[in-house]
């Protein structure tokens, strides 16, 4: 199975988790904003020249120069019913069959409203391409993912643990969490955050099927 990693023009990782990620990626795919700020990290990165395989946008923010530099398949992209983000995942699970894993790189800062609408979609991706690998989106700071129904997590003892949920009938219950989630009413973003894994797996039982998020440190 492959990885491919998705590149958003959000703040480029400086760590070394994320970078690893990136470094050791099947295949590649940048959102047209983000291909600069590829460009600029690239030898840091990899060591020399290391090309995306692809990148998908309207191409509006790129320079003349920018375009000439890549070799890549430039996907361009008008609609705008979804964004960069969504057009790269859809293309990755079009052209790269093969892939077993997707990660998205620079999906957070720069803007809070792009972080919170990229971290969402991660939940949509789930009822869109209702059959796709693993999804997750990893920064300097954490690793978020979708989850739909019940669930053993191994995230390892201490590790900070957040869940959200857009629906408000669902109930999950906790096994290895600080705080028990038992009787949260997910009916707003904040409660269920801000807690900690006390065993190295922590389950969670749905009282239905539904769409839920966790981001860990």
């Amino acid at each position: 199975m492959k990885t491919a990693v998705i590149l958003d023009n959000g703040r480029f990782p400086k760590k070394e988790y994320p970078r690893y990620i990136l470094k050791n990626a099947d295949f590649i795919v940048c959102c047209d904003g983000a291909l600069q700020k590829y460009f600029r990290n690239m030898k840091a990165v990899f060591g020399g020249e290391r090309m995306p395989d692809a990148v998908i946008g309207d191409m509006d923010s790129l320079s003349p120069a920018v375009l000439k530099r890549f070799t890549g398949t430039l996907v361009h992209e008008t609609e705008q019913e979804h964004n960069d983000q969504t057009k790269a995942v859809r293309y990755v699970l079009e052209h790269v069959p093969e892939v077993g894993r997707i990660r998205i790189l620079g999906g957070s800062g720069e803007r809070e409203d792009h972080t919170i609408g990229n971290l969402s979609l991660l939940m949509e991706y789930t009822r869109m391409f209702p059959d796709c690998p693993p999804i997750e989106m990893v920064s300097d700071y954490s690793t978020a993912f979708a989850v739909t129904d019940s669930i053993d997590i191994e995230c390892g003892e201490g590790r900070r643990f957040s869940l959200f949920s857009p629906d408000n009938s669902l109930t999950i219950k906790s096994k290895g969490l600080q705080w028990p989630v038992d009787d949260v009413i997910f009916d707003n973003w904040w409660k269920a955050t801000l807690n900690r894994a006390t065993e190295d797996t922590v389950r969670l039982e749905f009282s239905h099927k539904s769409l839920a998020l966790v981001i860990l440190d």
